[in-house]
């Protein structure tokens, strides 16, 4: 994995009405270290659709969830070539860190759109 991404699972509280689920607090340390979230974003991409390539050099850190469908979560170092994919869907819920000097982006898998 390249320096820098972080995966973290969340908890996904299940009761009679559905779920609740935390999807980011500020005291998360071990996943946001001292980072403050400034701007939250919501994406919603049919199946097959590509939203790359892009990077940040100002120290922007983007974190991704994935709530409906399935999304492949992509970075690219290209002073290393390294290359990582992670796959991310609404059964398993995550919140995914890609520090913003990465080149990196998102593909919808699966056969219905992704949030």
């Amino acid at each position: 994995m390249l320096e820098g991404i972080k995966v973290y699972d969340l908890k996904r509280l299940p009761d009679e009405r559905g779920f609740f689920c935390e999807i980011l607090r500020q005291d998360w340390k071990e996943l946001l270290g001292g980072d403050w979230v400034s701007q939250a974003n919501l994406s919603y991409s049919y199946p097959g659709m590509v939203r790359a390539w892009h990077r940040h050099l100002r120290g922007q850190v983007d974190y991704f969830i994935v709530v409906e469908g399935a999304m492949k979560i992509c970075a690219y170092d290209e002073k290393t070539k390294e290359l990582d994919e992670i796959v991310s869907s609404e059964h398993r819920l995550q919140i995914v860190g890609i520090p913003g000097h990465y080149w990196h982006g998102t593909k919808t898998v699966g056969d219905k759109p992704s949030l």
